[in-house]
């Protein structure tokens, strides 16, 4: 182990870590090392792949081992009477849709994602159909067969996590069908799940899905143990990425007796809801003043030799950090499946 990387974790999935992006921070590690290692998880024999953790009585953690650098990723399957829900794909690898039908005893699946990025959608092709906020649909509809060639070298090897490229889907058009803000899924008997609009990380149609009858809010990136990534600061304020992510924000403090926890999609979950407070609060003191309300920042040169850019991270009291930009404008949402090409 080196001394800036995290020790192995002793999983029970198939796939084998090769090279990690960016280390992540230690109580995140911890957190994952404790729970795959010493808790028990459900496998399956038509995708070897994924761990599966039971959080509720009707709540399923399906676990990925993150296919390229970054930090691994949930896939949140809620059971219903009639339906179920399952919140983002991950990349697709391995029969996922088998896990669900075994799971649900083969309900009917609806498929939502909370944005666009490798890791939360580029399975959506397993299954056929997928909502999203309106927002969203061009940037999945950018989806095609090459989205996933950036995980192998140019001699066809796997770059950052070891697994059979056969397991990875054939890709297939499918439906995309856009909602506005506020739609909700009735799963059967009135077990509602609604969509609710976040922006900030992942872009204007990124989304939150809050459980109203577990109170449950599915957090996406936006909220994550490791590093909130939550948008950029352009001006005027009020049209910034960051400033719209936190009137979501701002909108969830007021309804914070519907929900009780936080799921978000990455390392540490059932987190307790009144952390949104303190989500708040960060959040008005960088817009307050962001060029100097933050308290640490990271200047980086990108491996091609662009520019220095620099990142800023905000404190958010007794949880981690939220990380920000500072442009001249806000940048243009280029879709996940459009950027692997230059990976």
């Amino acid at each position: 182990m080196s001394a800036d990387r995290m020790s192995p974790i002793n999983g029970k999935s198939a796939a084998k870590r090769l090279v990690w992006g960016a280390p992540q921070n230690h109580i995140s590690w911890a957190y994952m090392k404790e729970l795959r290692e010493n808790h028990p998880c459900m496998m399956f024999e038509c995708n070897p792949y994924v761990e599966v953790y039971q959080f509720r009585d009707n709540l399923y953690g399906i676990f990925n081992q993150n296919c390229d650098g970054a930090g691994d990723v949930w896939m949140w399957l809620t059971v219903g009477p009639e339906k179920c829900l399952l919140v983002d794909t991950a990349y697709g690898l391995g029969d996922s849709k088998g896990v669900v039908d075994q799971i649900t005893g083969g309900k009917e699946i609806i498929v939502v994602n909370t944005h666009d990025h490798f890791d939360h959608a580029f399975g959506n092709c397993r299954f056929g159909r997928a909502y999203c906020h309106e927002a969203l649909v061009p940037l999945l509809q950018a989806q095609d067969e090459h989205m996933w060639d950036y995980l192998f070298d140019k001699d066809g090897n796997n770059r950052w996590l070891q697994f059979d490229r056969k397991d990875l889907p054939q890709f297939k058009p499918y439906e995309i069908i856009g909602v506005p803000d506020g739609y909700t899924w009735d799963l059967g008997g009135g077990y509602e799940i609604e969509l609710i609009n976040s922006n900030g990380h992942g872009g204007p149609g990124a989304a939150m899905y809050l459980d109203k009858k577990n109170k449950i809010l599915f957090a996406g990136d936006n909220i994550c143990s490791d590093v909130s990534g939550c948008g950029s600061v352009s001006f005027p304020i009020e049209n910034c990425s960051l400033y719209k992510y936190r009137e979501c924000v701002k909108k969830l403090v007021a309804r914070i007796d519907e929900i009780d926890y936080i799921f978000p999609e990455h390392f540490m979950v059932n987190l307790e809801s009144c952390m949104l407070y303190d989500v708040l609060e960060a959040l008005d003191s960088v817009l307050a003043d962001p060029e100097h309300n933050y308290d640490y920042i990271v200047t980086s040169v990108s491996g091609n030799g662009g520019p220095a850019r620099s990142r800023y991270f905000k404190y958010i009291k007794g949880f981690s950090t939220m990380a920000y930009g500072i442009v001249d404008k806000e940048p243009e949402t280029v879709p996940a499946a459009v950027r692997t090409r230059g990976k």
